[in-house]
Order: C-alpha cells, then structure tokens, then sequence
C-alpha cells in the first residue's frame, strides 16, 4: 500500500516504513506528524483518487531529524558595473519515517520495523549501539563497495562489525539502520546484504 500526499507544495510517493526529506516540519526528534492531504491511496484493490484530495485518508510519520539541506551559492554579476554579490543558502527540512497511512479511522498500512528513538542521538553526532556486538575481532566492513571508514565507524557504533551480521540484514533492520544514518535506501541500492554474503563465504 502507497499513498501519495502533499507537503510544503511538493508531493511525495510514500509507503510504510519509507524516510523521506521534506520541506521543514514543527516537532521534535522522535515527535508525531500528521499529514492530512493525501491524493491518492494504490496498493490493494481499486486506486482511489481524490479530488483533490481523498476525505478521511491521512499519513502519520515519525520526525528523525532536523536539518538543513546542502548549501546553494547564488551569485550575481554586473559586467561593468563593478557589481558582484554571493549569498549561500541551506534550506531547513525535515528527515520523516512513514509509520501508518490510515483511512476512515481503519489502518491500511503500518510500519514493521519499531519507531528509531535513538535518531535523536544523530543530530548530535552520537550513536547508540541498536545490534548485539558479537564476540571477536571486527571484520573489515570496508570491503563491501559504498562502506568507507566513516560508515564503518557508524557501524560499529550500532553494534555491526562482521559480514555475517550485514548479510543476515531482514528488511526491518535495514529500515532501521536507514532511519538512524539516514541512508535514504543506500543499504538496498548498493546490495549490501548480497555483497556481504560473499564477503562471509571467503571468511568460511
């Protein structure tokens, strides 16, 4: 089941358990939000389609983080005027987890994976074991293409340090480790769990 719905003017397709970075939101780290102008609801049966939007249908959300986006230089110029100016921008937004989409009071699709309370740690810099750390010395986890030294530090602050744990990933705890790294799907993109798995048979 997907929904898509309509946020700081922009709209957005989502599903449970999706983050997405949206235009910011009122709320602290791990506090409700609601969105109340959903457009479409697909996934099980007929689409339904508002017009424009659909009575009854909301979205609710987790925040995960408050942030700002990548900063924007505008620059002007005058030629020969002697006139120049620069101003750099970095947009406020807000990092969401999608948790229910919720029709006439009655729950169409909820998220499996349990709310990530730890995020509000990441803003800070911080990081909370969310894995048991296994016995033993660390694998070297930046074999697996897409993992450098500071993810693999992330890592190892939640408590993943061997092939074996990336590549017994279930789709709850990727949703997780995207929710606290806000990976944006980077885990599946970059077949982490598949790489892993290969990376574990050499070691075997």
């Amino acid at each position: 089941m997907f929904a898509v719905i309509k946020t700081g003017g922009k709209q957005y397709h989502v599903a449970s358990d999706d983050v997405i970075t949206i235009e910011k939101l009122s709320g602290e780290v791990g506090e409700r939000v609601t969105f109340g102008e959903v457009l479409m609801l697909a996934g099980e049966g007929e689409p339904r389609i508002g017009s424009p939007l659909i009575a009854g249908a909301s979205v609710a959300g987790e925040v995960v983080e408050q942030g700002r986006a990548k900063k924007v230089i505008v620059f002007k110029k005058r030629r020969r005027q002697n006139y120049r100016r620069k101003k750099g921008h970095r947009q406020l937004q807000t990092t969401v987890r999608i948790t229910e989409i919720v029709l006439d009071g009655k729950v169409l699709a909820k998220a499996s994976a349990a709310p990530i309370a730890a995020a509000a740690t990441v803003a800070a810099g911080e990081l909370s074991p969310i894995f048991t750390r296994p016995a033993g010395e660390p694998d070297d986890l930046t074999r697996i293409s897409g993992v450098g030294p500071v993810i693999a530090e992330k890592l190892d602050k939640l408590g993943v340090i061997k092939f074996a744990q990336v590549a017994a990933f279930t789709p709850d705890d990727i949703a997780r480790v995207d929710a606290v790294l806000n990976f944006k799907g980077r885990i599946e993109r970059e077949n982490w769990v598949e790489q892993a798995k290969k990376l574990a048979a050499e070691q075997a």
